[in-house]
């Protein structure tokens, strides 16, 4: 469902004119590669990368790269300012060092105008860009390379950054039936959302004083729509799996106010592209561990028995501290986490990235 990323809830309640946004729809008829560009007239929107890379030496990062457009007004202003504007950009980006343990979180939060942020029209190759965080010269950057995306950023005080390319190794496919994702029993309460499951990516990674030379494996995700949650659901916990069969699989569970599963779907990915949707009755999810965040006091959970598709998969963190807390919003914390997949044997069979979003606070991400 992704994503999260996130932020700012106070922005999404300020919204005024709700009803005036146009919502995910069975029958949306979808355009590529233009519907890879921002989309207007709705709500929300996001472009969603995680993956797993490793340097020439072996070393082992996780990584996310998020950017969200909010619209504020569901048209933009009619006025000749170049500060007039209807969105909102934040992106929101990680990076784990999971051989050291470190996990460093970055964010930033601007007007789409013209000295700030923005995003990009079809057929231009920029998507989306902004600023870098304050004190940071570089901006942060999506673009399209002509087959899949090229993003950057970096956070000078955070001492990190990222310069990826990706490129496809199987097709775009659609998360439910035609894109459309529902998240709950009311129709509306859905979003547009397709993938790529397995992105060859490479680039360069900096982190602290040290810039690696990497290569891995990432997925993406692009939602979007219009009050997408119903009103009593209160979070998610949401699984992107990659195998080494080479199926893929993608989980997420709704939870109401008493944390129970409200609403879930999935959708199993075979190895020749072909996705197969999964209703609830189909999968099973069930957390066999804890781990509370000594910096927000958030407790997440941290292990978890996947039962889908035929097989019962345990779900373990890399590494249990990998937890997004925003310095705009000190409400608004995540988890955001690279897992390995371990086989009913105890053997690792894939590996994948696990967002967990209400727990231990209110503030949900813009959705």
């Amino acid at each position: 469902m992704k994503r999260i990323g996130l932020m700012l809830i106070l922005i999404v309640t300020a919204i005024a004119g709700a009803d005036a946004w146009r919502v995910a729809r069975p029958d949306y008829g979808w355009s590529f590669p233009e519907d890879h560009w921002a989309r207007a007239g709705y709500k929300t929107e996001w472009w969603y990368f995680t993956g797993h890379l490793q340097s020439e030496t072996g070393r082992r990062f996780g990584y996310q790269f998020t950017f969200f457009r909010v619209g504020l007004v569901e048209k933009q202003p009619d006025v000749a300012s170049n500060w007039a504007t209807g969105d909102v950009i934040m992106g929101h980006a990680a990076i784990s060092d999971l051989d050291s343990g470190k996990h460093v979180f970055s964010e930033v939060l601007y007007r789409a105008v013209p000295m700030l942020g923005g995003f990009g029209m079809y057929p231009d190759t920029l998507i989306a860009w902004s600023r870098g965080p304050t004190g940071t010269a570089d901006k942060w950057t999506l673009s399209w390379n002509g087959t899949a995306f090229d993003f950057v950023m970096g956070d000078r005080w955070q001492k990190v950054g990222f310069s990826l390319s990706t490129k496809p190794k199987k097709p775009l496919i659609f998360q439910g039936p035609n894109g459309f994702s529902q998240k709950g029993k009311r129709e509306t309460a859905a979003s547009q959302y397709y993938s790529f499951t397995r992105l060859e990516t490479s680039g360069s990674l900096r982190i602290g004083g040290e810039t690696f030379e990497v290569t891995g494996e990432s997925w993406m995700d692009k939602e979007f729509g219009s009050h997408q949650l119903e009103a009593h659901q209160v979070g998610w916990d949401w699984f992107s799996l990659q195998l080494a069969d080479g199926r893929e699989v993608m989980l997420y569970v709704l939870r109401d106010g008493s944390g129970n599963a409200d609403f879930s779907r999935g959708t199993v990915v075979s190895a020749d592209g072909e996705a197969r949707y999964l209703s609830s009755e189909e999968f099973e999810v069930q957390a066999t561990a804890t781990w509370k965040s000594s910096k927000t006091g958030g407790t997440y959970p941290s292990r978890w028995q996947v039962k889908v598709d035929g097989v019962v998969l345990t779900v373990v963190p890399e590494m249990a501290a990998q937890e997004n807390w925003s310095r705009s919003l000190r409400t608004l914390f995540y988890w955001e986490g690279a897992v390995k997949i371990l086989g009913p044997d105890g053997t690792k069979v894939g590996k994948g990235y696990v967002e967990l979003v209400g727990y231990g606070t209110t503030s949900l991400p813009a959705i």
